[in-house]
This record gives structure tokens, sequence and C-alpha cells, in this order.
């Protein structure tokens, strides 16, 4: 006898043609049509970049991290993706891009990683009306990369857009912005950890949020996010 989630699928499978004629498939990026929901045209494919093997620490540089996960490399498409589920309100990128980021993502622990995302503001929520990086976090948890603790981590600090700064001054004005939230020490203790983002650039952020993971008892934690900029000679 099937079970209820089966037969559940078996209607939305059934669903899908007639779905499929009234909204056609689009290429998330360019609009043109695919074959499928929720994906990209292979124009769009052909103009991401990937990197090869999970980036290591640099010991010599204080990087505290036990490496970078790189869905993409920062380029002209991963920007574009990134502005138009960011800022352009098209909140139905996140699966592409959260399963994107969990397919390099290899465990071989029998203890599932903790995942968990880069905080924002609360002022800063309430103007977006989303964390981007918790709404990929959530799609890693989907594809069966890790435990979710969306709140695991708090700005306790606003600061300033810091896209326009120089990477010194971004980890200056991000030391003491981010710790760990009251009643999360005891679960975050002696795990490993998977901090998602959506964009890594000069890592200030990202070394912020280490700092406060690691200060908790974390185990280990590594950085996945979907688009990597080329790496600068700064700390991460």
């Amino acid at each position: 006898m099937a079970s209820r989630g089966s037969f559940g699928k078996e209607i939305i499978e059934g669903l899908k043609p007639a779905f499929n004629l009234v909204y056609p498939p689009r290429c998330a990026s360019c609009g043109c049509s695919i074959a499928e929901h929720g994906a990209l045209c292979s124009d769009c494919w052909g103009e991401l970049e990937f990197p090869g093997t999970v980036e290591k620490s640099d010991a010599s540089t204080g990087e505290r991290h036990a490496g970078i996960i790189a869905a993409t490399l920062y380029n002209d498409m991963s920007r574009s993706l990134l502005l138009k589920f960011k800022h352009g309100g098209k909140l139905s990128l996140a699966p592409i891009l959260g399963r994107m980021i969990a397919s390099r993502i290899h465990d071989e622990e029998d203890e599932l990683p903790l995942i968990i995302p880069v905080p924002l503001h609360r002022t800063r929520i309430w103007q977006r009306g989303f964390n981007q990086s918790a709404m990929l976090a959530r799609e890693v948890v989907k594809a069966g990369r890790g435990e979710l603790l969306v709140d695991g981590l708090v700005r306790i600090k606003r600061t300033r857009s810091l896209g326009d700064l120089p990477s010194a001054t971004r980890h200056e004005i991000l030391m003491g912005a981010i710790a760990v939230r009251k009643g999360a020490h005891d679960v975050v203790k002696e795990r490993s950890v998977i901090l998602i983002d959506d964009v890594l650039t000069s890592g200030a952020t990202s070394t912020a949020c280490v700092d406060a993971l690691l200060y908790a008892g974390a185990d280990n934690v590594r950085i996945a996010c979907f688009a990597r900029a080329a790496r600068a000679s700064t700390r991460i």
C-alpha cells in the first residue's frame, strides 16, 4: 500500500504537465524556455565558473576556518544570480543556489554537521524581509547535508554596508558584532559546523562568525557559499 507521502508525490507529478502548460518553465537567469522549473539554461550554466578542490586555510595568515566550499567562482553570471536573489526579490532562486552549494559538501563522518547561516541584524531583516543565507541553509539541509541551526548566530551590533570599504576596515568594524546566541552554546560545543553565506569576498563577516563559533566551543568550522571572489591576501 502506498504511503501518504508517496501518494502526494504522485499527485504532484501528475499535475506537472498542466502546471507547465499554464506556467512554462523558464531559465532562472535569462528567462528563456527550458525543460524544468528552477533550473538554468545551458547557455547561462556555461557562463558559470566552478572552483577546483576545497580551499584550505592558510595558517600563516591567521585563518581559523577548516576550509572554504564554494559552489561557483564570483563572475558576471554568479553576480547576476545573486543580485536577482538578494535584491531583486527572486526568492525562487534559493533552491537551485542551495542545491549547488550542497553538491559541493561531502562528509564521511557519522554525525551530520550543524548548518548555520551568517546572521543579519534584525533591522536589516525588517528592511529586506528575509535572510538570504538562512534560505540557502534550509536548502542545504533539505539536500541532507546537515542539521539546521538557523538562529545559532546573532548579529548583536548593527554595522553599515561594507561593500565599499577596504578589507582591513571591514574586519575592524565587525569585531564583536557577531556572537553565538544565548542558549545555543551547548548545541554548538564540540560539533562540526558549516557556515552558510551567499558570497565570500574579503571574508570579514565569515571571520567574525568563525571566531564566535570557535570561541563557543565548536570543534571546527567550514565556510560554504554560492560564490567565492578571487582570494585576497587578507585574513579570511
